[in-house]
């Protein structure tokens, strides 16, 4: 298993004006034991539940997931559709809770809350991509502009790439700054502010090792989330990178009392993968982190599957393949 990492609060560092003095944090922290850390994930995956313990999981991981939309192809007919399945996912089964948000490109905000409205989904948030996604490469000036036409269309959150060049090539400090200039764009006039997830592209970032000093790198520049991938690359969330960021916010809390919340996207179709994860939330965090607040699931078919697995459990067989829509 990866080592702890819980230094004291007084211990941290002031690394928001020194790259050398952010380079020799993220740097001094413990390496990553690849091995023990993915015979970990793997157990994990392992652990059954009970019959009643997996109806519990199965609504808590629909109303954790962020329904996403993010093709070219993407239109405000298409958009309106997710709204309305994201606000009542089952028509037939009023039981079944909303999803916690919809995630957009930004230009496809305001029908997203229009629709959201009118779909009488009051607790269901509207996410916005920005920051040059997915691939993050735009001048700064780009990517908070981008940021701040999608808070002031509406979003309530903002999904924002982090500059993966920047963070391989040692530019730390850039890195940084751009997350704090990105949250310091999320806010708006009447000083309300749109929560900041900052993706990292763990699939980009090679190692154990870089995903978690991006993931501390990112919780000290001031992200509400830490999320593992846009799922545009060929490998996304998996259980061992999300595990080493479960692992990074419990010690950050630890260390400063912040609470920090994580989403793995990309990948996560089933209820079987979604209930692996929501395993591994508790066993690592503990029941703090399960809830919508603090861990969403970024994906598009995972609804459909946990729809499917919901009518088994309360009927004992499976529906037909025309119960639920194909986005």
């Amino acid at each position: 298993m990866s080592s702890e990492v819980v230094p004291p609060s007084t211990l941290l560092p002031d690394v928001s004006s020194s790259p050398r003095a952010l380079r020799s944090y993220l740097h001094g922290l413990p390496g990553v034991d690849a091995v023990g850390l993915e015979a970990r994930a793997a157990a994990l995956g392992t652990r059954s539940i009970k019959t009643t313990a997996k109806a519990y999981a199965i609504d808590l991981a629909i109303s954790m997931i962020d329904l996403t939309t993010l093709e070219g192809a993407d239109t405000a007919g298409k958009v309106r559709a997710l709204c309305a399945k994201g606000v009542r996912p089952d028509p037939a089964d009023r039981s079944v809770p909303p999803v916690a948000a919809i995630c957009v490109y930004g230009d496809m905000v305001a029908v997203a809350k229009e629709a959201v409205a009118a779909a009488g989904g009051t607790d269901v948030h509207v996410a916005a991509v920005a920051t040059a996604f997915p691939s993050g490469r735009a001048a700064r000036s780009v990517k908070l502009a981008d940021t701040a036409e999608a808070v002031a269309a509406g979003a309530d959150e903002i999904d924002m790439v982090i500059d993966r060049g920047a963070f391989l090539s040692g530019r730390y400090l850039d890195v940084f700054e751009e997350i704090q200039a990105v949250k310091a764009a999320c806010t708006r006039e009447d000083g309300s502010r749109a929560h900041l997830k900052v993706i990292f592209e763990n699939g980009e970032l090679s190692t154990y090792d870089n995903i978690r000093r991006c993931s501390w790198l990112a919780m000290l520049a001031g992200a509400d989330f830490i999320k593992t991938s846009t799922g545009k690359v060929g490998v996304n969330a998996t259980p061992a990178n999300t595990l080493v960021m479960l692992e990074a916010v419990r010690d950050f809390r630890r260390a400063t009392g912040v609470q920090i919340g994580v989403k793995p996207a990309g990948g996560i179709r089933t209820a079987k993968d979604a209930v692996k994860y929501l395993v591994m939330v508790n066993e690592t965090l503990g029941d703090d982190w399960l809830s919508p607040e603090w861990f969403r699931f970024g994906a598009s078919s995972l609804l459909n599957d946990l729809l499917m697995q919901r009518q088994k459990l309360s009927t004992g067989r499976y529906s037909g393949p025309d119960y639920v829509t194909v986005d």
